[in-house]
């Protein structure tokens, strides 16, 4: 692979174009996800720059999320995110912000893709993707129901899992069995009202109030790789936002 930094990348400053080739490294798997890169003074050697060129790329690296700096040790690609609970969202019982809730898995299946997830996943004509359905539970009772779509082939290694084999955190789970980071995800709140299906996997009356939280999960290379649908009862809807 070409380390080089005298290509062509048209309207990027020289750290700019730097942070693209060690990125494309990343992302090519020459440093795994918790592992040290070189220090800053091996690759501007390496790269034959400034120290505060490298510096510069760095953190237009840490900006994005594919790398974090740790005082005192040094700097490590990204383990990306773990879980980003939708629990933040609702408000259960006083402690739940430290709880990781059970998970148990409905169902799954194999089908094509629809034409709006072809164009996010960015995949071809009559590719498929799996979807599962899960039941979050708080105590042994439901809190949150998901759907979850993932591309194929990116997510092929978990075609074959046992319900009590899928973890309860999944982001970990993606990465370790797909080599699939979660870089960051972008949800969008909305309310509607339980079919009666949802209701009675929830223990709610159908028509019952609920919060939909509609999540896109990104990987390092910025593109969607999840599709997640979470419904929580909205009388637990909480929302907090730190204003400076």
């Amino acid at each position: 692979m070409d380390h080089t930094i005298t290509g062509t990348l048209l309207g990027q400053s020289r750290y700019g174009k730097l942070a693209t080739v060690i990125k494309d490294r990343i992302l090519h798997g020459e440093w795994q996800p918790g592992q040290m890169l070189p220090s800053e003074t091996a690759l501007s050697e390496e790269y034959g720059v400034a120290l505060g060129t490298i510096r510069q790329a760095m953190s237009l690296l840490v900006q994005d999320g594919i790398v974090q700096r740790l005082q005192g040790k040094g700097t490590f690609v990204t383990r990306g995110l773990n879980g980003a609970s939708m629990l933040r969202f609702f408000r259960f019982n006083p402690a739940d912000d430290v709880v990781t809730p059970q998970s148990n898995i409905l169902q799954t299946r194999l089908r094509e893709a629809s034409a709006e997830e072809r164009l996010l996943f960015k995949q071809a004509e009559k590719q498929k993707v799996l979807q599962f359905e899960r039941i979050r539970l708080l105590n042994d009772e439901p809190c949150l129901l998901e759907t979850i779509i993932l591309p194929l082939p990116l997510f092929g290694p978990l075609l074959d899992l046992e319900p009590h084999e899928w973890d309860a955190l999944l982001y970990p789970m993606y990465r370790n069995r797909c080599g699939v980071i979660v870089n960051h995800a972008q949800d969008r709140l909305s309310f509607s009202h339980l079919n009666s299906i949802q209701a009675r996997r929830l223990k709610l009356n159908s028509g019952h109030p609920c919060v939909v939280v509609e999540r896109k999960a990104y990987d390092l290379s910025n593109q969607c790789i999840e599709i997640r649908t979470t419904r929580g009862d909205a009388y637990s809807f909480t929302y907090t936002a730190h204003v400076k």
